[in-house]
């Protein structure tokens, strides 16, 4: 129960990574706020979590690049549950292409998902954390946005965008006691992963030290322990989740 009592907004939670921390903070006895574009996409995990775990999960529906919906959750937050302790800015979209084939449009969708985004959910977040004065942001970084991934060039840059707003976010606001730190997970077992296919998922195994994809239940833990008290002296850190890959 490491996370009784705290209320929690996760986007992206509808499948993979979203999902399973969605599953393990209500498991830790929170309240979350579950958060995915596609209505009705999320009654399969919140009937779930909510016949078997000790917290609870309510579903809320928007598209995290519409400024005036995000709002209107916080607000909904706001009005239910008077506090907002954890942010989990997990939704983003990835697409792959060439250098000399990026469109401007594909820039643009990525940037605006995975930073924009992110930006405005923290700004709107933080305005609930900086009256309580306390709160922990936890956004989605990846290997590839410090290393670097051929073919990867505009997603990579959106997530070494995430890490530099995460550590200039997390300066700003640690004199409010607010936390902000970001998970940069490897490859992970997760649908859109194994939808490259067996070889492509093959080679990809070669350049990791444990010799295996990590799954979703172990990214969400780092979570759990970023959104607990457990990381109360712990701020502007990047953690990887990629069992020592190599790429």
């Amino acid at each position: 129960m490491l996370l009784k009592d705290k209320v929690c907004l996760v986007t992206g939670a509808n499948r993979g990574i979203g999902a399973a921390i969605t599953k393990q903070f209500a498991n830790e006895g929170a309240t979350v706020y579950a958060v995915a574009r596609k209505q009705s996409s999320l009654k399969g995990v919140v009937n779930a979590i909510n016949s078997e775990r000790e917290g609870s999960v309510i579903e809320l529906y928007f598209d995290i690049t519409d400024t005036a919906a995000a709002k209107q959750a916080i607000m909904q937050i706001k009005k239910e549950q008077s506090r907002l302790d954890v942010l989990v800015n997990n939704a983003g979209i990835m697409r792959d292409a060439l250098i000399g084939m990026i469109p401007k449009s594909q820039m643009v969708d990525i940037f605006e998902t995975n930073v924009y985004a992110t930006i405005e959910m923290i700004q709107l977040a933080s305005k609930l954390m900086l009256k309580q004065r306390s709160g922990s942001i936890i956004n989605f970084a990846s290997i590839v946005g410090t290393s670097g991934s051929a073919g990867q060039t505009v997603y990579s840059a959106s997530k070494g965008a995430v890490i530099a707003l995460t550590k200039s976010a997390a300066k700003e606001l640690a004199s409010y006691n607010i936390r902000v730190n970001a998970v940069a997970p490897g490859m992970i077992e997760t649908e859109l992963f194994l939808s490259y296919g067996e070889e492509k998922v093959a080679e990809h195994l070669k350049t990791i030290g444990f010799n295996r994809l990590g799954t979703p239940e172990e990214v969400a833990d780092v979570c759990v322990f970023l959104a607990s008290d457990l990381s109360r002296y712990v701020t502007g850190q990047i953690i990887g989740v990629d069992g020592q890959a190599r790429i």
